[in-house]
C-alpha cells in the first residue's frame, strides 16, 4: 500500500497537482539527468513523485554520525499528525519572529509545523539563528506521510557535513555574511537594480537583508516548489540565484511603473514593496520564467562564493557582530559631521560606499593622503598608503572632472615585482567617474566570463605596454597556482588572457589602474599629470578628458580594515 505523503495538504488550493498518480521515475544515477529533471520541473504535476524524489535526495545526504531520525521525533512527541495546537508548541527564538507559511497547507497543519521545529530546537542546541526554518519545514511537511519522516528530513539538512557545502544557516554569523555576501552578487550581477535601491533606500543593505525571506517565506507555495526541486539537488547557491532573478523582475517591473524622478524612501517602504511583489509574482512571472532568469545569471563557482562568505564572516568577527543586533546602516557608515573631502560630498561618497564590498562597507573612510597637505610626490604617497588594504582613489582635474577606483590591494605588493612595473590586486578592483552621472566600471570578467578562456595567443601577444606611450616593461605575475577567488586571492585569478586582469600596478615612475590596450587611469610621478582610455581590464570609457592635468588628488582607507 503506498504512503500517503499529502495528509497535511489543502487539495483545494493545489491546482492540477495530482495527488494519487503513479510516480515516474524517482531514483537517478546520472547526476545531469537528475538535475535537468529539477530544473524543468519534471516532478511539479505529481505530488508523490515529487516527495520519493526528496526522500531520496535527503536520504543520500552525507551527515554527522549521530543525527536525529524519525524514530527519535516518535519518542518525544508521538505520532500524531494532525490538530496540534500551535500555541502548544512555540516557536524558538532563533527563527526571529518569522511565522510558518501557509504554503498550500491545512490550517490546522501549521501546528505539526510548529511541532516539528520545537522538536528540532530540542536536538539541536547549537542552532542560534535560523529564519529560514518555518519555510522550509512548511515545504517539507507537504511531501512527508508524517511529522516525523518530516522532522527526519530537515535533521539531515541541518546535520549535513557535506566539506564546503551547507543548506541552512544556523548562525547569527553565517545568516549575515550571507546577506553581504547577497549584497556582493547584486553589486555584480544587478547594477540596474542596485543603482535602484540606492536612489530610492535609505539603507540598501537592510533591504538586501530580506533576500532570504523572499525566496523562502514570501514566494508563492507554486514558486517556491520549484525552487525547492533545484535548492535540494544543486544546493544553497540555488537561492543566491533566484533572490537575484526576483530583483531583476522587481526593479523591471518599478522601472516600467515610474516614469518621475526616484526619491528617497525609509527602507521598510522598499522592503515592504519588494515583499508585496514576491508574494504576487504570479501575476507577472510564471515560474519557469523565474528560474530561467535565475539560471542565466553566470554566477561565480560554489567555491568562489563560499571564499567571499567566509571573507565577510572574518570581516564581521574582527568587527564583533556575532550575535543579532542592530547592524550598522551602510549609508550612515559615511557620517556627515566627520566626513570631509575637498573633492566629493558627503552625499557622493554614500553613493560610492554603496558600490563596495560589504565586508569594507562596515567601515568608516580614513584619509590617508591628499595632494593639498602631502604634496605632489608619489613616494610619499606610497609612504602614506602602504599597510592600507583596500584603498579608494579620487581625483580631480583642473578643469574640474572627477573620477577615482577602488583598489582592493595593499600597494606594498608592487615591491614583488622588483624594479619592474608589474599587475596586481584583485577583481574588486574597479574604476569609476563622477560626471555626467557616477558611474562605475568593474572588471571585465565579471560581464564576460567567456574571457577567462581566450586563447593563449592573446596572452602570448600581450606584454603588458600599451601602444600609447605607456610603460614597455609592465609584466604581469604568474596566475595563482591554488585558484583562490578573483576576490580574494592577493594576485591573479587563474586566467589565460593576462590582458583582462591587470587591475593595478606602480612603481617610482608611475601608477596605472587597469590594463590591455589602454589604462584607465596613468598617473605621473608628480601626481600632477594623468591619461586615461579604455583598457580591457575593466572595458571603460575615458573616465574624464584622455589627458588631464590634476588639480588634487586623495586615498581614503577603511578604518580597522588594516592589510594583513
Amino acid at each position: 500500500m503506498a504512503v500517503d505523503c499529502g495528509v497535511f495538504v489543502d487539495w483545494s488550493q493545489m491546482g492540477d497537482v495530482s495527488h494519487d498518480a503513479t510516480p515516474g521515475k524517482i531514483e537517478y544515477k546520472d547526476f545531469k539527468e537528475l538535475k535537468q529533471h529539477a530544473r524543468s520541473g519534471q516532478w511539479a504535476k505529481n505530488h508523490s513523485q515529487r516527495s520519493a524524489v526528496y526522500q531520496q535526495l535527503l536520504k543520500a545526504l552525507p551527515c554527522r554520525t549521530v543525527t536525529p531520525d524519525a524514530a527519535v521525533y516518535r519518542d518525544i512527541v508521538g505520532s500524531a499528525n494532525s490538530k496540534r495546537n500551535p500555541s502548544a508548541y512555540l516557536l524558538p527564538e532563533f527563527v526571529d519572529g518569522v511565522a510558518v507559511p501557509r504554503y498550500c497547507l491545512k490550517a490546522e497543519s501549521v501546528g505539526s509545523v510548529h511541532a516539528v521545529i520545537s522538536c528540532i530546537a530540542g536536538q539541536f542546541p547549537d542552532i542560534s539563528y535560523c529564519p529560514s526554518l518555518p519555510a522550509v519545514t512548511a515545504l517539507l511537511l507537504h511531501w512527508s506521510a508524517d511529522e516525523a519522516q518530516c522532522f527526519e528530513s530537515v535533521s539531515r539538512m541541518l546535520a549535513c557535513n557535506e566539506p564546503g557545502r551547507r543548506l541552512l544557516d544556523q548562525t547569527f554569523l553565517a545568516y549575515q555574511s550571507a546577506c553581504m555576501t547577497f549584497g556582493d552578487l547584486v553589486h555584480k550581477y544587478c547594477p540596474g537594480a542596485h543603482k535602484l535601491m540606492v536612489a530610492t533606500a535609505t539603507d540598501v543593505l537592510e533591504v538586501y537583508s530580506d533576500w532570504q525571506r523572499w525566496v523562502l517565506g514570501d514566494l508563492p507555495f507554486s514558486f517556491a516548489a520549484r525552487v525547492m526541486d533545484v535548492y535540494l539537488v544543486e544546493g544553497y547557491k540555488v537561492l543566491y540565484r533566484v533572490a537575484l532573478a526576483i530583483l531583476k523582475f522587481y526593479r523591471k517591473q518599478r522601472s516600467a511603473a515610474t516614469s518621475s524622478a526616484l526619491t528617497k524612501q525609509d527602507s521598510a517602504a522598499i522592503r515592504s514593496d519588494i515583499q508585496e511583489f514576491v508574494q504576487n509574482i504570479g501575476k507577472s512571472v510564471t515560474p519557469e520564467k523565474l528560474l530561467e532568469k535565475a539560471f542565466s545569471i553566470r554566477l561565480f563557482s560554489r567555491k568562489e562564493i563560499t571564499l567571499l562568505q567566509l571573507a565577510n564572516e572574518k570581516s564581521l568577527q574582527q568587527k564583533g557582530i556575532t550575535v543579532k543586533q542592530k547592524r550598522q546602516n551602510v549609508q550612515l557608515a559615511v557620517n556627515a559631521d566627520n566626513f570631509s573631502s575637498e573633492i566629493v560630498s558627503a552625499k557622493e561618497i554614500r553613493d560610492i560606499w554603496s558600490w563596495i564590498p560589504e565586508r569594507f562597507a562596515l567601515c568608516q573612510p580614513q584619509l590617508l593622503f591628499t595632494t593639498s597637505t602631502h604634496g605632489c610626490s608619489l613616494n610619499r604617497f606610497y609612504s602614506h598608503c602602504e599597510g592600507y588594504e583596500p584603498t579608494l582613489m579620487l581625483l580631480r582635474t583642473t578643469d574640474g572632472e572627477m573620477c577615482g577606483a577602488f583598489l582592493s590591494t595593499d600597494w606594498e605588493e608592487r615591491k614583488r615585482g622588483g624594479n619592474k612595473l608589474s599587475f596586481f590586486g584583485t577583481g574588486e578592483c574597479f574604476v569609476f567617474k563622477m560626471k555626467p552621472e557616477m558611474e562605475r566600471y568593474e572588471w571585465v570578467i565579471i560581464k564576460h566570463p567567456e574571457l577567462a578562456n581566450s586563447s593563449q595567443a592573446v596572452e602570448d601577444e600581450q606584454t603588458g605596454a600599451n601602444d600609447n606611450g605607456g610603460p614597455k616593461s609592465l609584466e604581469t605575475p604568474a596566475t595563482d597556482a591554488s585558484h583562490l577567488s578573483p576576490f580574494l586571492s592577493a594576485r591573479h585569478f587563474n586566467l589565460n588572457s593576462r590582458n583582462t586582469s591587470m587591475f593595478m600596478a606602480g612603481n617610482v615612475d608611475s601608477i596605472i589602474i587597469g590594463g590591455g590596450e589602454g589604462n584607465a587611469l596613468y598617473i605621473d610621478s608628480e601626481l600632477n599629470h594623468g591619461r586615461t582610455e579604455r583598457c580591457l581590464t575593466f572595458d571603460n570609457p575615458p573616465l574624464c578628458a584622455e589627458s588631464f592635468q590634476i588639480a588634487l588628488l586623495e586615498v581614503w582607507g577603511f578604518k580597522d580594515a588594516m592589510a594583513s
